[in-house]
């Protein structure tokens, strides 16, 4: 069995978050409908997850509340997808660990190694620089 703390990118990782990972706050989420972040965070929805925006310039997303922080988010967070330049990143994966959360998922061109492994140390898991929209449809074709 798999567990949380696992290996950067390994393929287990990714299977493992996609499969139990089920409420995501999406750091950096945005309204726009042309943003990156707003996609994704359309596609987890429409895919059942519970998806948690967090931009503090944003009122809903997705049609759903957003959040200025992760600390204002009330209730249990399994993952946080983090749509934000690389050296902002440690400050969210410190928030994410204060939060509880059990994996962090920086998105395709984000790569923070420092932050990768104060999330592991902490015992998350860690997904660097790839996309949760595209190795989730990979993997819903597959099966």
């Amino acid at each position: 069995m798999v567990g949380w703390g696992m290996s950067l990118s390994d393929a287990d990782t990714i299977e493992h978050i996609l499969a139990h990972c089920r409420v995501i706050a999406v750091v950096g989420a945005s309204s726009n409908p042309s943003r990156v972040s707003n996609h994704v965070a359309a596609y987890m929805k429409a895919q059942g997850y519970r998806v948690i925006p967090i931009n503090p310039n944003e009122r809903t997303v997705v049609g759903e509340q957003a959040y200025a922080s992760l600390s204002e988010v009330p209730g249990p967070v399994d993952l946080v997808d983090i749509f934000r330049r690389s050296e902002d990143v440690l400050p969210i994966v410190e928030a994410a660990i204060a939060a509880g959360a059990r994996a962090v998922w920086m998105q395709e061109g984000v790569i923070n190694h420092p932050a990768a492994e104060r999330a592991r140390e902490a015992g998350l898991a860690v997904v660097m620089d790839r996309c949760w929209l595209k190795e989730h449809a990979v993997r819903e074709r597959r099966d």
